[in-house]
C-alpha cells in the first residue's frame, strides 16, 4: 500500500493518470507533460503506516491562490492480508474551491481506482 501512494509508476494507474512523488520532505503530483498539479510539504513520513502532507492544487490559478490544506493517509495492515486505508483531507477552511474539488467524486474516484488496482491488478479507469 505504501508504494501505491508514494511512487509515480503505481500512482499514475489510479490517480487521474498523474505521477505522485513522495520524499520525506516533499509531495508532488505531475502530469505527463511535466506540469506540477499539486504540491506540498511532507509533515509526517512514517512508512509503511502514515503519511501527512500539505496540499496546494496548482492546476488552476484560483485553487493555487487558496490556503494550503492537509492530507493524512493512515495505513493499518491487519492479519489475513487485509489493509485498512483512511484518507483525511482537512484544514480546508481557507480553501473552499479545493474542498469542492476534492469532495464527492474527487477522492472517491482516486480511492475506488486504488482499491480496484490493488485487488485485481488492473486499473479501474483506462
Amino acid at each position: 500500500m505504501w508504494e501505491a501512494i508514494t511512487t509515480p509508476e503505481f500512482s499514475r494507474k489510479y490517480f487521474h493518470g498523474v505521477r505522485l512523488t513522495v520524499t520525506p520532505d516533499r509531495y508532488s503530483s505531475v502530469d505527463d507533460a511535466g506540469t506540477d498539479l499539486v504540491s506540498g510539504s511532507v509533515l509526517e513520513f512514517d512508512p509503511p503506516r502514515r503519511l501527512v502532507h500539505t496540499w496546494r492544487a496548482l492546476y488552476s490559478p484560483e485553487l493555487a491562490a487558496e490556503d494550503e490544506s492537509r492530507v493524512t493517509w493512515e495505513i493499518d495492515a491487519r492479519d489475513g492480508g487485509i489493509t485498512y486505508l483512511t484518507v483525511i483531507h482537512d484544514q480546508l477552511e481557507g480553501a473552499p474551491l479545493t474542498a469542492a474539488s476534492v469532495s464527492g467524486e474527487g477522492w472517491t474516484h482516486v480511492l475506488s481506482g486504488l482499491k480496484t488496482l490493488l485487488e485485481t491488478g488492473e486499473p479501474l479507469y483506462v
